[in-house]
């Protein structure tokens, strides 16, 4: 099993929300956290400036297609972020939780 992060943002805390809830009742990851946080980035050739929610993802590696379709389903913003970030170095504790805890 090999562990990953993927994260995402969207304007909306209630949209953070639901995603996660989804993510998590379909057993698709084990943690999501949501973070407020304020986002400059260039959109359509301008500098553009916002209040996101940064939604921060712990699953298998083996789910990530599963959870960037269901991502790309609920989201609002017509390009979301969808990242994936191998995580080389954790508990081994951890490592068990995330396992059990993914179907």
């Amino acid at each position: 099993m090999k562990p990953i992060i993927i994260q995402t943002t969207t304007n909306s805390k209630d949209e953070a929300r639901n995603i996660a809830k989804v993510l998590l009742e379909s057993k698709l990851a084990a943690c999501v956290q949501i973070s407020k946080i304020d986002s400059l980035y260039i959109w359509e050739n301008e500098m553009c400036e916002d209040e996101e929610y940064l939604i921060i993802i712990k699953t298998k590696k083996e789910k990530f297609k599963k959870i960037k379709s269901k991502i790309k389903e609920l989201h609002s913003y017509d390009l979301p972020e969808i990242i994936s970030i191998n995580i080389d170095d954790l508990s081994k504790e951890y490592k068990k939780y995330i396992g059990d805890n993914i179907k």
